[in-house]
């Protein structure tokens, strides 16, 4: 082997690029719990960005208050839960493996997803409240979640705006209009029934795996269509969860 050759060097590391998946405060989770778990599940880096609001709503929906000190440990708990409030419905497997997630603190603006040099694949926002859907369609950056959205928004990466509101006014379709236009997939948070959902955690993960659909991460959350009516009912297999 002659000195000098490639063989004598090794690669650089790949850098790290994750998924911003941010939390706002409308009601919905659930919903961001099941987009970590798939998203993990998939091998995907996460960096995650709770607000302020969004943990009002945590601790309203779950019993869970996450904390900076202790996000890790609350994380957790967090993605262990069920849509039914039941906690340790998920247990072992890629979510409970956490070392490739990075935690920014909601009112840190010179986090690392705040500069657009920062590499990341693109962003989450499950749930997204009207308040965020309107900072982020009028580029307020109030907090670190709108901050990088506006910056996903300008480097022409993906945004998806998981919406979890009804009924919807004039203003917040205008907002929505905006993000359209600006490049962002808008994704009510809608469940849908053909996939023949037995249990609550069956909405909750096809809206989860439709927010991954937009983000092009392959999943297993729910059946997809093929074409027949009535297959699910036909088969009798409902999705399993544990």
């Amino acid at each position: 082997m002659k000195p000098g050759s490639n063989a004598d060097h090794h690669s650089p590391p790949r850098p790290r690029r994750p998924w911003v998946v941010g939390v706002s405060g409308a009601s919905g989770t659930p919903y961001a719990a099941a987009v970590l778990r798939g998203l993990l599940a998939a091998g995907e880096s996460v960096d995650l960005v709770v607000s302020r609001a969004s943990r009002l709503t945590l601790l309203d929906e779950t019993g869970i208050a996450f904390r900076d000190a202790h996000w890790r440990e609350d994380l957790a708990a967090w993605l262990a839960r069920g849509a039914d409030g039941k906690p340790g419905t998920f247990t072992g497997g890629p979510a409970s493996d956490l070392s490739d997630v990075r935690h920014w603190a909601a009112g840190d603006l010179a986090a690392g997803p705040s500069s657009g040099s920062y590499p990341s694949k693109g962003m989450l926002i499950v749930p997204a409240s009207t308040a965020c859907v309107a900072g982020v369609a009028l580029g307020l950056s109030k907090d670190l979640l709108q901050r990088t959205a506006s910056v996903t928004l300008k480097e022409r990466r993906k945004l998806v705006v998981a919406v979890r509101e009804t009924p919807l006014n004039g203003q917040t379709l205008e907002h929505l209009v905006t993000l359209d236009r600006a490049g962002a997939v808008v994704l009510p948070a809608s469940p849908a029934f053909y996939a023949g959902a037995t249990h609550i955690q069956d909405l909750v993960d096809f809206v989860a795996g439709r927010v991954l659909d937009a983000a092009g991460v392959e999943h297993g959350l729910y059946r997809r269509w093929e074409g027949e009516l009535g297959g699910s009912r036909a088969r009798g297999d409902g999705l399993s969860h544990g």
